[in-house]
């Protein structure tokens, strides 16, 4: 039987509202690109691919595929192979960009794990994780999980060119909801996250508490409880003021401004390469 904090008005036990990071900072961003994203079927076709998410996604890959070797073959050099050999091509402005950046991803990628040991071996690579609480049950994939001593640390990858700080580790409600997972699911504390920015090599740093994990698991159930409403005001066919647009300089960037009016006189539509252009 569930326990009284399960239980709803009628007594029936009550939906957990199933979600990931993503879905949680979607709502906040835009409740009209959330409702595209999760709630729309078919989903609105969207715009071009990003090239910057190209970069994002060859260089998450390969050093996955460096972590799956053996030991003894991981070297810096197999993870520049891995980077080409699984180069994504996807909106570039042409095949000389791609090919820059394919050669700055390469060395970047290098430099990275000439900086690891390569018997140092990970708990996890691209893990999912998941937990829940009376109201959400939340999952997401973390792209490294180490153990340290007794605990365990998040170590998440970041390639975009604006160098981040502790305060963007501390903040970070997705790394916050991972080492809460990661320690339920693998019995070991876990309250260190890390972003390692392979662009400059820098690594910003968080040490949470248990009260800090347990304010971000609160925030992510508040921003639940607003979205399953909406959710459930959609489902009945009704609702459609509960997802507006937010309107500002985000708008550029997304997927679905094609479909939006206010997005689009908001900001102009960027280039999918723009991102990678000081």
């Amino acid at each position: 039987m569930p326990g009284a904090e399960q239980l709803g008005f009628d007594g029936m036990p009550r939906r957990l509202y199933a979600c990931t990071p993503s879905r949680l900072n979607t709502w906040l961003d835009c409740p009209r690109r959330y409702r595209m994203t999760y709630l729309d079927r078919p989903m609105p076709p969207k715009g071009p691919r990003w090239a910057h998410n190209s970069v994002g996604v060859s260089v998450h890959n390969a050093l996955a595929g460096w972590w799956r070797l053996p030991a003894g073959e991981r070297t810096p050099e197999a993870a520049g192979r891995l980077l080409v050999r699984g180069w994504l091509t996807d909106g570039f402005r042409d095949e000389a960009q791609s090919a820059e950046w394919r050669e700055r991803a390469r060395e970047m990628t290098e430099r990275y794990v000439a900086g690891l040991d390569p018997s140092d071996e990970p708990i996890g690579v691209e893990r999912t994780v998941a937990t829940r609480t009376d109201r959400i049950a939340v999952s997401g994939r973390i792209d490294r999980l180490d153990a340290r001593g007794s605990e365990l640390v998040v170590v998440d990858y970041k390639t975009g060119r604006h160098v981040l700080t502790a305060d963007d580790a501390r903040g970070s409600l997705a790394l916050a909801i991972y080492a809460v997972a990661a320690a339920r699911v693998l019995r070991r504390p876990c309250h260190r996250v890390e972003l390692h920015h392979l662009p400059s090599g820098e690594v910003a740093v968080w040490e949470h508490t248990d009260e800090s994990l347990a304010r971000h698991l609160r925030r992510a159930e508040q921003i639940a409880a607003e979205a399953a409403a909406a959710d459930e005001a959609y489902r009945g066919g009704t609702g459609e003021e509960l997802f507006p647009p937010r309107p500002g300089n985000l708008c550029s960037w997304c997927d679905f401004a094609r479909h939006c009016p206010e997005g689009r006189e908001a900001a102009p539509r960027k280039e999918p390469w723009a991102a990678l252009v000081p």
